[in-house]
């Protein structure tokens, strides 16, 4: 899957939109999609660049998420009617974070959807960088809801 397609996919736009390409999709079960990072990124500007600046986590965190809405949207029957609605990220467990993600790095984001109901998509994996991994998901809970249904709670 290209870039064009997962714009068409994603309403993320310039600078979160953090999926750069999906290597790998096996719908309702597993995707592979990177995300090149480069010292060029906004949350970099201001920073010493003679000394490395990690990458922040919740923008690992994020952009693995949006992978997972790209798996959840190519499992769906319906993805056009479940792209109609919004995401929420329910919950998060067991993230933990082994080494620092560096300008120059291309992470792979590993999802596996474990369990899907009619409100909400259970999903775990890993990052990675070069084939070693660099954070963990244990688990990350996405529900789809539509507008009125969120401005009614």
């Amino acid at each position: 899957m290209d870039f064009a397609e997962i714009r068409r996919l994603l309403p993320h736009r310039y600078p979160i939109l953090l999926v750069d390409r999906v290597r790998e999709i096996v719908p309702g079960e597993r995707i592979v999609a990177s995300k090149a990072v480069t010292g060029n990124e906004p949350w970099f500007a201001g920073k010493d660049t003679d000394r490395p600046v990690c990458y922040p986590q919740v923008l690992l965190i994020e952009s693995w998420g949006q992978s997972a809405v790209i798996l959840a949207l190519s499992s769906n029957a319906d993805p056009e009617n479940l792209r109609k609605q919004n995401v929420v990220l329910a919950a998060l467990s067991g993230a933990q974070f082994h080494r620092p993600v560096l300008p120059g790095d291309v992470v792979e984001n590993h999802v596996t959807l474990s369990h899907w109901s009619n409100r909400a998509v259970i999903f775990e994996g890993w990052g990675s960088v070069a084939g070693q991994v660099v954070f963990e998901i244990e688990r990350m809970v996405l529900a789809f809801r539509s507008a009125t249904e969120l401005h009614a709670s």
